[in-house]
Formats: C-alpha cells, sequence, structure tokens
C-alpha cells in the first residue's frame, strides 16, 4: 500500500530526550457540478451573485457569525471565513447560497455524505423512540452494534465512548489493566507504552502522551509517562523497545492519518504482532480515521493479513454523530472488571442506531469495491492533470485517502481550492493536500475535484514570488 498525508499543518516531531517535559523518550532511529449519485433532494443552486470573485466576499448574516465566534468561543480553531449552513450527499452550502464540493467530509467523518437520506430517516425514528438511557440500563442498539462489530472484526467484545480520543484513552486502561492481570506477582507489571513518529492517537492526557507532534504535548506538560516514539516503518527499533519488557502496548495506525498519512507495510505490521506475542504486550490498531472503509477495506488492516488485540473506531462510524468503539479481545475483556471503566453518553441508543445504519450501507455487496475503483481512478486521473508542475512532488494514496506532495506550503492552494468551490484540507509538515471526500463520491465529483485543483495551482507561484 502506499504512504498517504493527513490534513494537520504541523511540524515534524523533533528528537529530544526524556527530560523535555513531555512526559516522552524518543528512542534513535534516523465548488460545482451537481451530481445525482451524491444528492437526494438538491438545494436550489447558488445564484450568479454567489460565484467568482465575489466568493469570500461575506454577508452581514455570515460576518455576525464570524464575530460571534470570535467573541463567545475559546480560540482553539483557525477557521477558513466561511460559514457552513446545510449539505446534501457530497455537496456543502454556506450561509450565502454558495455551493462547494466536499473532499474532506469533515475529517473524514460523514463517510455516507451529508443528509444521507437512510441515516436521516434513523435518527427520525430513535430520536421519537429513546434518545439517551444510562449504562445502568440494557439497551438494544448498543447490543446490537457490538453484536455487529464483533462479528464483522477480529473482536470478540466492544466498548463504546464518544468520540477517537476517548477510544483511545480506553484502550491505555485496559492494556494497563490486562498487564496487571496477567503479572499477579510483580506490583510493577509492563506499563509503558510505544508509539510512532508522526502518529496521531487524541489530544486527551493519556492520548495526547502518545501523539509524536510535541507541540500538541509540551504545552500541557506534564503528560501521561512512559510513551516512546520511533520512525514509523523502523521495525527493527521497535523491536528494541518491545523486547524490553516494560511495554503494556504498542500503538499503531495501520495507515497514518493527522501526523502526515503514510502507510504501514506488512513486514512492519506482521514484525509487531510477532514481537509483541513474544514480549506479551498488547498490539493496538488505531483505526479511527483509515477504518470502516476508508481504504477500501472495511478494516485498514484487513489488506496486511494482521490482526490486532485492541483496535479503535470513530470519525464514519455513525457519519457524524459522536461515537467511539474499542473491539477487544476476549483475554483483554476478560481483565475488565465492573467499574474499571465507563461513560455517561457512550453507545446511547441514538447513535448506535445511526452506526448500524451506516454499517448497513457501507457492507452492502460492492461498496467497497467501488471505494477501491474510485480511489484508484482518482490518484490516476490527479497525476495526468497534475504532471509537469513543478511544485507537485507526488500523489498517493490508498482508497479514498489521497495526498498530494508539495514542495511549497500547502495552504494558498487549499484557499485558492475553497474560493474555486472545492473544499480540501492541509496535512503533514502543511505542504500536502489532503483529500478524503464521503465514500459515496462520484466518478465526475472526483474529476471536478481534480480539475479545480490543477486550475488553482498558480495560486502556489503567486505565493511564492
Amino acid at each position: 500500500m502506499n504512504s498517504l498525508q493527513s490534513f494537520l499543518a504541523v511540524a515534524p516531531v523533533a528528537v529530544s530526550g526524556a527530560g523535555s517535559g513531555s512526559g516522552a523518550r524518543l528512542a534513535p532511529s534516523s465548488r460545482r457540478a451537481r451530481v445525482s449519485a451524491c444528492l437526494a433532494t438538491p438545494p436550489p443552486p447558488p445564484t450568479a451573485a454567489a460565484s467568482g470573485a465575489a466568493r469570500r466576499e461575506l454577508s452581514a448574516a455570515s460576518l455576525a457569525v464570524v464575530e460571534d465566534e470570535a467573541r463567545y468561543l475559546v480560540g482553539t480553531y483557525n477557521r477558513s471565513r466561511v460559514v457552513i449552513d446545510g449539505g446534501r450527499g457530497c455537496k456543502l452550502y454556506d450561509l450565502d447560497g454558495r455551493e462547494y464540493l466536499d473532499m474532506a467530509a469533515g475529517i473524514a467523518v460523514t463517510a455516507l455524505g451529508h443528509a444521507d437520506p437512510d441515516v436521516t430517516a434513523t435518527l427520525a425514528r430513535q430520536s421519537a423512540t429513546l434518545i439517551h438511557a444510562s449504562n445502568v440500563q440494557y439497551t438494544r442498539p448498543q447490543v446490537a452494534l457490538a453484536k455487529r462489530l464483533v462479528e464483522a472484526s477480529f473482536a470478540d467484545r466492544a466498548f463504546f465512548a464518544n468520540s477517537g480520543t476517548e477510544a483511545n484513552e480506553a484502550a491505555i486502561k485496559f492494556s494497563r489493566k490486562f498487564q496487571r492481570v496477567a503479572n499477579p506477582d510483580t506490583d510493577a507489571p509492563p506499563a509503558e507504552f510505544l508509539a510512532f513518529s508522526n502518529c496521531f492517537h487524541g489530544r486527551t492526557m493519556g492520548s495526547v502522551a502518545l501523539t509524536s507532534k510535541s507541540q500538541y504535548r509540551e504545552p500541557f506538560a506534564p503528560v501521561m509517562p512512559g510513551g516512546t516514539f520511533v520512525e514509523y516503518g523502523n521495525l527493527q527499533e521497535a523491536k528494541k523497545v518491545i523486547q524490553s519488557g516494560r511495554l503494556a502496548a504498542v500503538f499503531v495506525e495501520p495507515v497514518q492519518g493527522e501526523g502526515g498519512i503514510h502507510s504501514a507495510t506488512q513486514e512492519f505490521l506482521q514484525g509487531l504482532r510477532e514481537a509483541c506475542d513474544e514480549a506479551g504486550a498488547l498490539l493496538v490498531f488505531d483505526e479511527v480515521q483509515c477504518g470502516l472503509g476508508r481504504t477500501g477495506y472495511l478494516w485498514a488492516h484487513e489488506a496486511y493479513g494482521v490482526s490486532p488485540d485492541i483496535m479503535t473506531l470513530a470519525k464514519p462510524l455513525a457519519n457524524g454523530l459522536p461515537i467511539g468503539a474499542v473491539l477487544v479481545k476476549e483475554k483483554v475483556a476478560a481483565a475488565i472488571s465492573y467499574g474499571d471503566h465507563g461513560t455517561t453518553f457512550g453507545g446511547n441508543p441514538l447513535v448506535c442506531q445511526a452506526a448500524l445504519t451506516v454499517l448497513d450501507k457501507i457492507q452492502k455487496p460492492g461498496f467497497l469495491a467501488e471505494v477501491s475503483k474510485k480511489g484508484e481512478n482518482f490518484k490516476q486521473l490527479l497525476r495526468t492533470k497534475l504532471s509537469g508542475n513543478p511544485h507537485v512532488k507526488e500523489v498517493r494514496g490508498v482508497g479514498l485517502i489521497v495526498g498530494i506532495e508539495l514542495d511549497v506550503p500547502a495552504g494558498p492552494l487549499v484557499d485558492a481550492c475553497l474560493d474555486a468551490g472545492v473544499i480540501v484540507l492541509t496535512a503533514g509538515k502543511g505542504n500536502v493536500v489532503r483529500l478524503v471526500p464521503p465514500l459515496i463520491i462520484s466518478e465526475k465529483e472526483l474529476e471536478q475535484a481534480a480539475n479545480v485543483i490543477r486550475d488553482c495551482l498558480p495560486a502556489l507561484d503567486v505565493a511564492t514570488s
């Protein structure tokens, strides 16, 4: 599988020692065509006044939203100056009536696009019946979703949370509890973790300790201690850390997401599996971004023939509703007792019923094969249309997670695409355009995106002149 890049424009991980205050050690190592396939009942097209050069001119209503955001929200996001007000299929519509082709899918979330009629109907039915009940009682949608995920994966049991970072927090806790049960004769069971360069596992205090970008960790130091990072793909260095006997688990993304989107090799993942088995460490696959059909497989790791002990899921599982899931083998589940972990909202009936509908559609015969086909065609289309441009270094990806690596920052191209009606993201160090559209996107819409990206490449010359 090819390597890819994700959407975060952040600096590479700094190689530093344990004294950095980060709680981690670095081991040495070196916008337009309306397409019926993607739209149910489309809203009216944007007016002529809402197109062309006037695209970024905001109306008074949009400006009021921007100003109120600056006044009332904590400033954690550097937002594009567009106020999204609706969506249908693979299109988004702003408050001023402009239309955008969504090549970001809410950061790889809305796999079935916006306002999917089946998801919408499910939400209407379930919200009229039961939205929330605590985990003190049983609910049918939660149990049904757990059964569905277990039957479709390596796992024996499931736990539900509300996000990817919460899923990874649960995986951290489950790994440590497993080691405590597996090593009853010691007061200091294996409790450390191995993760990899350019990885991203979340922003809460445990997950961020296993996220390699130092700028995520250092403002909040000291984070959870015991995290070590080695170069992604460097099996020999990873084995050295695993064989130390100190690890509760190894966390790895089969296809890296927000830290730069690189694909693992079969040799790397198989080597990690064997090393973990020998050392008694657990192997955790983070498929928060790459799982659930994004790569053309239901689970990204299926392409490698290697199974984990724990897998974390989130983004597309409920097509935009907040949900996270942790799938585990029985040996892990057996170590968890009543009260060891829990959540108020996790696995509520509304999100679980939505997730069941998502699975119904993604698991339909031919759906995943279409994702693979569209992704491969899209890469070839981009390579053809962008060939010869000196700024384009590589087009890579797997399924419908595609990156365009540039030799300059991608920001001006992203802005130009937005002006032209296509929403894309940056990735890695900020020099990669990341394309993660809804999985239902049509070939015609993918061609539209490729054309817009090609036509907007001159923005890179303006920015560097």
